[in-house]
């Protein structure tokens, strides 16, 4: 079995909140390696490409939207102008843009042996009002869907992590190139992998 790589994204809430540190620490407590890094300002382009741009996408950030507006007993006609799912994801999709350009990003590479899987449990729920307790979104988030709605703007839930194996190469070639990522032993690399 191959070790698998992830991408990180600290996002605005968290480096403005100074939890960079703190969030990184929990990658490698589990045994992950950070194989890349850097914290910069996000090129505009770049934020657009991450997000996909398909109506499938669209669709399903929308239906999502409206089944969160529904189960508050909101009118998302009424309060987003629209109920149709994929012009909702294309206004959420611009949410996310204005949100990931408010402040530097932190972007990490890390990599282990069903890496993603550990990422996704690290990371919690993308809800955070759902992640657990240990979970990153889950000591350190506390956005709400009511806030977001109310104020037009997608859930500020402190990290991104890759959520899928076929997306890992996508993302991490879009936000680093090939000499940004290094390969190395760990002091405890026999042990893990």
């Amino acid at each position: 079995m191959d070790p698998q790589q992830a991408l990180i994204i600290i996002k605005p809430d968290a480096v403005q909140r100074g939890l960079m540190g703190k969030i990184l620490k929990r990658f490698e407590d589990v045994g992950l390696k950070i194989v890349a890094f850097k914290f910069e300002w996000a090129d505009r382009e770049k934020i657009i490409a991450h997000y996909p741009e398909t109506d499938e996408w669209f669709g399903k950030v929308g239906q999502r939207t409206l089944k969160n507006y529904g189960a508050k007993g909101l009118e998302a006609k009424e309060m987003l102008g629209t109920d149709d799912p994929v012009a909702i994801g294309k206004m959420v999709k611009s949410w996310l843009i204005d949100y990931m350009s408010e402040s530097p990003l932190l972007f990490a590479v890390v990599e282990g042996y069903e890496t993603i899987h550990i990422v996704r449990k690290l990371c919690g729920d993308t809800n955070p009002m759902n992640a657990l307790p240990g979970t990153i979104r889950g000591d350190f988030s506390h956005d709400n869907i009511d806030l977001a709605n109310g104020r037009r703007r997608p859930l500020r839930n402190i990290i991104h992590g890759t959520d899928a194996v076929e997306e890992a190469s996508k993302e991490i070639n879009l936000w680093f190139r090939p000499e940004e990522l290094h390969t190395y032993a760990r002091a405890d690399e026999e042990i893990m992998f």
